[in-house]
């Protein structure tokens, strides 16, 4: 029997640890629970960042979030990829490995994107198996988390909550439920938001992402750029519930204000923890969104213009 998070603790409220905030945490060893690593960004790098990142291992807790793993691809598993996340998860002593629900390249090359995949019965077959190949590899439980979403594909036959939902079940890997995305999604594709937090299966929720996002009136765009707006805190506030709370991490990868603004940001959803639920449904966060205008199709964009902050990777030291 499967024990619910996967044997995780709640580790609290934690921050995505950022160079520019270096300075300030090894002066001031500031009261956060734990921290958030970008896997990629240390992976290879010695000198000033691995050190800063050796400091912060020694006195936090340290989580790794990847954005290459392409889980999703068909091109085969990198296994030299995950034998240096292997390595650096057993340095720092990463309480959890955790990676996006997408495929970021083919033919050996990395888009620096989290493309989204078909939902449907050949899809989860394929992830599923590759979510098994890599938890037997790093030996621990993979955790995968529902990115922001601009397309879909026509031959898609189930909702990305009930394709998770399967995918965690069958493949016995955790959930990063990032709540801005399901936000995002949800405004972006006409869904209601908090039917997708209602039917992921709660006792495989790990972790919760909050971040802001980009208002760009016909769809949102996931940029981490600022604070996390009233619906998606009342969204967090329904799924801390429902799950009976998970760690929660705060991303602010865009515009990064000094780290006491962002600290701050973060320690709100202490306010929402047990709090008496609001109206959170599809009417009242269209309505926040968007201003009461019409949500339409965002397919006329190019997802290349859609990327997530975090998801590039090149040159950030």
């Amino acid at each position: 029997m499967t024990l619910p998070r996967l044997g995780y603790t709640n580790l609290g409220l934690g921050l995505g640890l950022r160079n520019v905030h270096f300075p300030y945490i090894l002066e001031h060893n500031p009261p956060v629970d734990w921290f958030e690593i970008i896997s990629e960004n240390f992976m290879d790098s010695g000198g000033r960042p691995r050190y800063v990142l050796e400091q912060v291992a020694e006195r936090y807790a340290v989580v790794m979030h990847g954005v290459s793993l392409s889980i999703g691809s068909t091109d085969p598993l990198d296994f030299e990829y995950l034998a240096k996340l292997k390595r650096l998860a057993s340095a720092v002593k990463a309480r959890w490995v955790s990676d996006h629900l997408c495929w970021t390249g083919v033919a050996g090359l990395n888009a620096h994107d989290l493309l989204p995949i078909p939902l449907n019965e050949q899809t989860l077959r394929h992830v599923v198996e590759r979510v098994r190949t890599v938890q037997d590899f790093l030996e621990r439980p993979l955790v995968l988390e529902n990115p922001s979403s601009y397309v879909t594909f026509a031959d898609s036959s189930l909702s990305e909550w009930d394709f998770l939902s399967r995918l965690a079940e069958e493949a016995d890997c955790g959930l990063l439920l990032d709540v801005n995305n399901v936000y995002v999604s949800s405004v972006n594709h006409d869904f209601d938001p908090s039917q997708y937090v209602r039917s992921v299966p709660h006792r495989r929720v790990v972790q919760f992402h909050l971040a802001g996002h980009t208002n760009c009136q016909t769809h949102l765009i996931d940029t981490h750029d600022g604070p996390v707006i009233d619906p998606v805190w009342e969204l967090y506030r329904l799924a801390h519930r429902l799950t009976s709370g998970a760690s929660t991490l705060l991303e602010w990868d865009a515009k990064i204000p000094p780290f006491p603004v962002v600290h701050a940001e973060v320690l709100k959803a202490k306010l929402h923890m047990g709090a008496a639920l609001g109206p959170v449904g599809v009417g009242a966060s269209r309505a926040a969104a968007l201003d009461g205008a019409a949500v339409s199709n965002p397919v006329s964009f190019l997802v290349a213009d859609v990327r997530e902050s975090e998801s590039v990777v090149a040159g950030a030291y």
